[in-house]
């Protein structure tokens, strides 16, 4: 898509910058994705007016502050709903939902899967530390089981959300998980996101530096990736390893670690996005549940498969009854068609 031009102008990611001082903890992982929605949205073919971004409350929720585009710092938990009604009113307008872990599946836990289930065509992007960040450090319902925080001071006794998993079991129609310490990575998740049309949920690893530093390094650094994390590619067998000597078999609907050196690559698991059966147990290597081995964490797009969306559904619908019964007066629609007679 040829980046957006108006009056012979090219826009650039400065253009997208607000000016406003960022005050985020040095170190803090949103500075990356800042970094990499305003890198990718001059390419986008959106005239900028055309943006708007919608938070909840949170470390996080400071985004639309930074952005040069319309938005909204909405209300804790209710940035999904938020964003349903901005894009319900102008289906035009490129609407980017920005939330974190706790703000979208605790409070906003609701919202965040009726969302996913209606399928408006917007784009959320989960920025997940694993903890309660702007409050100063308690657990969060992605912290891992027995994590020590300030509100689980012997360990959470409580089993995590696997964020995918739940988009997934929410009817999502896209799902992606990539990292703040990947940004060539990041950029070409999140352009694929906005050229889904359909709910688009990406999960962002974001390193808290203050509060719980380090949880996702593992499947960044240099000396522990290539074993911890593999990346997703549409059409390519699943590989990984320090020199890419391992893949993921499906026998039957359990995935199995090989040795491809001595098994070979014919009969490597295929990824496929449109697959919601292999996506789902994709996004449960998150959970090690297969047979109690440890399997890599996957990165890039889990699932994608366009159906119709909501905003296109409810027009349809209101023309619909508008040819059939015409239009109505306002009294009427109020008052109904049930009436009662009281003696």
């Amino acid at each position: 898509m040829e980046a957006y031009t108006k009056e012979n102008i090219q826009l650039l990611p400065k253009d997208f910058d607000s000016g406003m001082d960022v005050k985020w903890c040095p170190g803090c992982g949103d500075y990356s994705i800042l970094k990499q929605v305003q890198t990718i949205f001059p390419d986008l073919g959106v005239p900028k007016e055309n943006f708007v971004f919608i938070s909840g409350i949170g470390c996080s929720s400071r985004f639309t502050y930074y952005m040069d585009t319309y938005g909204m710092h909405s209300i804790h938990g209710r940035a999904a709903a938020i964003a349903s009604g901005v894009k319900a009113a102008n289906p035009e307008l490129s609407v980017w939902i920005v939330s974190g872990d706790g703000d979208a599946l605790s409070i906003g836990g609701n919202h965040f899967i009726h969302l996913m289930r209606k399928n408006f065509d917007v784009n959320y992007l989960l920025f997940n530390n694993q903890i309660y960040s702007l409050t100063k450090g308690q657990y969060s319902p992605t912290s891992e089981k027995g994590k020590i925080t300030k509100t689980s001071p012997y360990g959470t006794i409580e089993e995590p959300f696997n964020p995918s998993e739940l988009a997934l079991g929410a009817k999502a129609s896209f799902v992606a998980r990539t990292q703040d310490r990947d940004p060539k990575h990041m950029q070409a998740v999140l352009k694929r996101a906005h050229q889904h049309k359909g709910t688009s949920f990406v999960e962002v690893y974001q390193n808290c530096p203050v509060f719980n530093d380090g949880a996702f390094f593992a499947f960044s650094a240099k000396e522990t990736k290539k074993e911890e994390a593999i990346l997703l590619e549409h059409g390519r067998p699943l590989i990984f390893g320090e020199n890419g000597t391992k893949g993921i078999h499906l026998d039957s609907l359990t995935p199995v670690i090989v040795d491809i050196t001595q098994d070979g690559v014919n009969d490597l698991w295929i990824h496929n996005e449109k697959d919601k059966t292999k996506a789902n147990l994709i996004s449960r290597f998150f959970d090690t549940a297969f047979n109690g081995i440890e399997f890599p964490r996957p990165f890039g797009v889990i699932y994608a498969d366009e159906r119709p969306v909501y905003e296109e559904n409810l027009v349809a619908q209101i023309n619909e009854v508008k040819t059939k019964k015409g239009k109505t007066s306002l009294n009427k629609i109020l008052s109904g068609d049930k009436t009662w007679n009281i003696l």
